[in-house]
């Protein structure tokens, strides 16, 4: 597997991070929920706790959709 740090790794993480929620909104027969399955599996070993995970969340939110998620 590659490596990835500084910028290339926050990237990637960001990447993971919005595919995997656009896959989570795909309907029906367009999902392919082998490649979300897989995408959180390498987004869970690349971040290091909690509070980064939100962050991701919330930046994948925020490309998607435009705005803030509503809390």
């Amino acid at each position: 597997m590659a490596e990835f740090s500084g910028r290339d790794l926050h990237l990637v993480k960001k990447a993971l991070a919005i595919a995997v929620l656009v896959i989570e909104r795909m309907p029906g027969p367009f999902q392919s929920g082998s490649d979300m399955t897989d995408m959180k599996g390498l987004l869970d070993q690349l971040i290091e706790s909690d509070v980064e995970l939100e962050h991701y969340a919330v930046a994948a939110h925020i490309a998607v959709s435009g705005e803030a998620p509503q809390r």
